[in-house]
């Protein structure tokens, strides 16, 4: 949900997901087999065809794909076949993202579920898991706003068991894709805070939110994998990116336990005006940064 004049990290995919890729368990040409001697050679179960990573890595080349020899090796990994290999290569020379063609994105350490229509986590927002789990106090409610695929909620479940994790978003694509990531009955449906438990109100130990925040005025110069393959509503941030960010600091407050923290996804340019809005919501607002991943979110803290 990143401004266009951003620098973009999903142009890399195969980078996060290489190590999920290399932990995964061997296939069949990993595994000993033993054949008994009175066994009849024409029963044999033949070798696996090993693809052939060069073709591969040509095609894709050829195809204009810039990470070619990365994600032609994630293929081949995934593929149950040769004709399973066949099919995802075709989807990616004819402009599916690698993710969407693999069906899920590495995050956080995390295979997460991905789905046609649905923002698709970028590496940047680790920061904004990072800073949750560091900041949430033992056992506190976190909501996951504006959750596309839920990978923050799942990540920050991931490393925090103690938290009651839930996550929200207003597209039912999201929702669908986020209940295959989050425990379903956590996620929920609906605009903000809208869909929530009212249980939760005034219970809520950390909000994090990577709302849409590229100007109206941007969104064609995104990538393309992300103008024409994600919907506009995790994109389109308003005229000047703002106005889901705005609504956010102007309703969190009062569903923040006191000294509890609203954490959002922002870009460098745009952080003093994000912290601001925070600011003017009655929270002490702060900037932090992790250059090395590009990454910049507001954190506004409740008193209390």
């Amino acid at each position: 949900m990143q401004p266009a004049s951003a620098p973009s990290d999903r142009g890399t995919p195969a980078e996060p997901v290489r190590a999920a890729r290399d932990s995964a368990a061997p296939g069949p040409a990993g595994v000993a087999q033993t054949t008994l001697a009175s066994e009849p050679a024409a029963i044999r179960p033949a070798p696996a065809a090993t693809p052939n990573r060069a073709a591969i890595t040509s095609r894709l080349r050829a195809a204009g794909c810039v990470y070619a020899e990365d994600e032609a090796a994630l293929l081949a990994a995934d593929a149950r076949d040769p004709a399973d290999l066949e099919r995802m290569l075709a989807a990616r020379i004819a402009g599916t993202p690698i993710e969407l063609v693999l069906g899920w994105a590495e995050f956080h350490g995390l295979r997460i579920a991905v789905e046609a229509g649905v923002f698709v986590p970028r590496r940047r927002t680790g920061l904004l898991v990072d800073t949750a789990v560091t900041l949430a106090a033992p056992g506190a409610v976190v909501v996951d706003l504006c959750c596309g695929t839920g990978a923050i909620g799942a990540a920050i479940a991931a490393r925090r068991p103690d938290l009651e994790v839930w996550a929200s978003d207003v597209d039912p694509d999201a929702v669908r894709c986020a209940r295959r990531n989050i425990h379903p009955d956590h996620v929920v449906e609906g605009d903000l805070f809208d869909a929530l438990p009212k249980e939760l109100r005034g219970r809520i130990g950390a909000v994090v939110a990577n709302a849409p925040y590229v100007p109206t005025g941007e969104i064609a110069l995104m990538p393309r994998e992300a103008r024409d393959w994600e919907h506009a509503v995790a994109l389109d941030g308003g005229d000047d990116g703002l106005a889901v960010q705005r609504r956010v600091a102007a309703q969190s407050r009062e569903w923040l336990a006191p000294g509890a923290v609203v954490i959002v996804e922002t870009s460098e340019r745009q952080a003093p005006l994000s912290a601001a809005l925070l600011a003017a919501a009655g929270l002490r607002a702060a900037v932090a940064s992790a250059p090395d991943i590009d990454a910049t979110a507001v954190i506004g803290r409740r008193a209390g």
